[in-house]
């Protein structure tokens, strides 16, 4: 090797690490409280965020925009929440799903078994247990890079897991 030749291997160990794709999530929640304070503490956690009260204007970005994951209100004015995962499922969009909301959907959920919401979250839930969600849904390991897990007795129930 010449003098001011480097070797391959030092070259790739003198760049930078690669960084993580930034995970886009679309929040839609018609309660302005809980879609502003989702929103803001997912982009304070490094996500690229896009949130509306509307389910429609929230199927249009789905369709408009890659995302990988979605948190939805289930009781929203135009569509619920569960009828927005079953356009989704529909039209064959895998991106995993947060169901937030105050009440379990049981009646819904049992006449929508094949739409696999990730995970079911009752409000009010803390800022905590959203991260959580989001983290094990995402696949995506804590701020002390260990994989995120709901602590023992307290479990997010998949929404097609309802007892019934």
């Amino acid at each position: 090797m010449r003098k001011n030749q480097v070797s391959p291997a030092a070259a790739r160990a003198a760049l930078p690490p690669p960084t993580k794709p930034i995970q886009r999530i679309l929040v839609v929640d018609d309660d302005p409280f809980f879609c502003h304070r989702n929103a803001e503490v997912l982009i304070r956690h490094g996500y690229e965020v896009n949130a509306t009260a509307d389910a429609e204007v929230g199927w249009q970005e789905l369709q408009a925009n890659c995302y990988q994951l979605l948190i939805t209100e289930n009781e929203l004015p135009s569509l619920t929440g569960l009828e927005l995962v079953k356009k989704l499922r529909s039209a064959r969009m895998t991106l995993p799903v947060i169901v937030a909301t105050e009440k379990v959907p049981v009646a819904q959920a049992a006449r929508h078994l094949r739409l696999h919401p990730v995970v079911t979250l009752l409000k009010p839930y803390t800022i905590a247990e959203f991260l959580d969600a989001v983290r094990v849904v995402l696949g995506v390991s804590n701020p002390a890079g260990e994989a995120s897990v709901p602590a023992k007795g307290q479990g997010y129930p998949p929404a097609d897991g309802l007892q019934l």
